[in-house]
């Protein structure tokens, strides 16, 4: 087993404006496990993580794949997230550049069609549409969980940015819920944006019922 990424230096004061890992965050850690030999033989020279966090979820990606084998790449709204991503990549010795910007922000027109590895555990509870929109604003903690409409609404927003970003070989790990529509996620991806999506893992924590989707292009090999 990958341990679990150190979250020492992280104190309960942190954890009132940064999203503390939760059962949401381990099915991602299981799901980029379980394809740790895939990913390992890829040779991903750019992995992004969209909405950091805490910085476990691309510390974890650096315990698979090597602090020095690719750009570990994330981006947060949060301040706070930015800062606690830094250093839970400084506290478990992966390199991670955080970037303050909403979902890809600058970095869409510069890695066009470079990114091999993406990752997104999205603000998926369903909420208020104007819940969301102020949690986005605010860029704070409730920016974490409050997906509007469905839980879906800035999932959307990335949803249609993934396929310019992806290489030719890349993969999109995407957290979600059953309220999510997790089958139409994938009708849509495919139809609209050619990305073939399956479930990586699936599973209960308490009311929630849990996926990971993997998307990657059609004709991409394992």
């Amino acid at each position: 087993m990958i341990p679990t990424p150190d979250l020492s230096h992280l104190k309960s004061e942190d954890y009132k404006h940064v999203y503390e890992p939760a059962e949401d965050t381990f099915i991602l850690l299981d799901a980029l496990e379980e394809d740790a030999d895939e990913l390992r033989r890829s040779k991903p020279l750019i992995c992004l993580e969209i909405g950091s966090g805490s910085g476990c979820v691309s510390a974890f990606a650096g315990a698979i794949l090597g602090p020095s084998a690719p750009l570990y790449l994330t981006t947060d709204i949060n301040p706070y997230a930015c800062r606690a991503t830094r250093a839970t990549g400084r506290q478990n010795r992966v390199p991670i550049e955080p970037i303050l910007t909403s979902l890809t922000g600058p970095l869409r027109r510069r890695l066009r069609h470079a990114v091999d590895i993406m990752l997104f555990n999205p603000p998926y509870v369903p909420t208020d549409t104007d819940e969301a929109d102020d949690a986005q604003q605010r860029a704070n903690i409730a920016g974490a969980w409050a997906g509007g409409h469905d839980g879906m609404e800035v999932t959307n927003t990335l949803l249609d940015q993934v396929e310019s970003l992806l290489s030719a070989k890349g993969r999109f790990y995407l957290v979600a819920v059953k309220q999510n529509d997790i089958h139409g996620i994938c009708q849509r991806m495919l139809s609209q944006h050619g990305l073939k999506g399956e479930t990586v893992l699936q599973r209960r924590a308490g009311r929630e019922h849990l996926y990971v989707l993997k998307f990657t292009r059609q004709s991409s090999n394992p």
